[in-house]
């Protein structure tokens, strides 16, 4: 993965002024609000034990399909799988209201490739938190797929399929979890749960909840955090981030490696998405998962002493 350069990486660059094709297509961004409108049935339709699990349950399951799938895997390919699974995680990534997987790495590649240079498309440092954070995503110029970044993926028709039809699974998401939850209200009513809880909470609340966990990432990790590497941008780790993201918080991590699967470097660096691909490997789902070279282990270690004598 091509990496950006910065030449002065100490010193911030100025914001760069926006395009007169960058900006929000409010007609088109309606979706994306009405979901963000409709977590607010949460309130109306009161909450129990079994929505907040189904909650917590969906915003984590669907966190590793963004995290160990969409990034890991479709954008910097840092495991293998069959092509059966393939499908599996690319429909599983759909189901997070994040578009389609191809979209979502070509444009993260493009991301490696310029990253907090003027190419790159929602860095904080040159466009500010808003726009990095979700004004891009809403912008009627990234909406197509850039193919050509992708090569290696459009070769297969059903990641195609499933790149242009990406609602379909976000749909089938949701109808699941509100008939679940009506079947919940009628099997067990001393749950006291019913199907507009369950999609108000499990569908909706969860999805606000996961688009800006991941969001955080593009909007904060070049913000905030401790920089170990020096990488050619602003890249930073912080663990509540981590924590948040099932591992996308070790940002500068990546950014200096981000041909290894792990984003953290030390047993201490907690990485979900890294765990749960382990046990995947344990039952053969996945394998060949690419780890960190003794020479940026190295690289590491002499970074933190340094960093810890001064």
């Amino acid at each position: 993965m091509e990496q950006a350069v910065i030449k002065d990486p100490a010193s911030r660059p100025a914001r760069r002024p926006f395009a007169p094709d960058e900006h929000v297509d409010w007609g088109k961004s309606v979706a994306f609000f009405l979901v963000h409108l409709t977590g607010l049935l949460a309130f109306l339709t009161g909450v129990s034990w079994a929505a907040l699990a189904m909650c917590f349950f969906m915003y984590y399951i669907r966190m590793f399909a963004i995290t160990g799938v969409y990034h890991r895997y479709f954008s910097h390919r840092t495991y293998k799988t069959s092509r059966f699974f393939q499908f599996v995680l690319a429909f599983w990534g759909a189901s997070c209201g994040q578009k389609g997987p191809l979209w979502w790495a070509a444009h993260h590649r493009h991301h490696h490739k310029y990253s907090d240079t003027d190419e790159d498309i929602h860095s904080p440092i040159l466009r500010g938190f808003w726009w990095s954070h979700v004004g891009w995503i809403l912008c009627n110029k990234y909406e197509a797929t850039e193919t050509e970044a992708v090569k290696d993926l459009t070769i297969y028709p059903e990641l195609l399929w499933i790149n242009k039809y990406h609602g379909v699974a976000t749909l089938m998401l949701a109808a699941g979890i509100y008939y679940f939850g009506a079947f919940l209200g009628h099997a067990y009513p001393g749950l006291h749960t019913n199907g507009l809880q369950m999609i108000a909470w499990g569908f909706f609340t969860s999805t606000v909840l996961l688009y800006h966990g991941t969001f955080f990432i593009n909007s904060l990790m070049h913000i905030i955090g401790k920089k170990r590497f020096e990488t050619g941008d602003y890249s930073k780790n912080s663990m509540i981030l981590a924590l948040i993201t099932m591992g996308e918080g070790w940002h500068n991590n990546h950014h200096r490696y981000p041909y290894a699967e792990p984003q953290g470097i030390y047993w201490w660096e907690i990485d979900v998405s890294h765990y749960i691909l382990k046990i995947f490997s344990g039952f053969g789902l996945v394998w060949d998962i690419k780890m960190h070279p003794p020479e940026i282990l190295e690289e590491a270690r002499r970074a933190d002493q340094k960093m810890a004598v001064g």
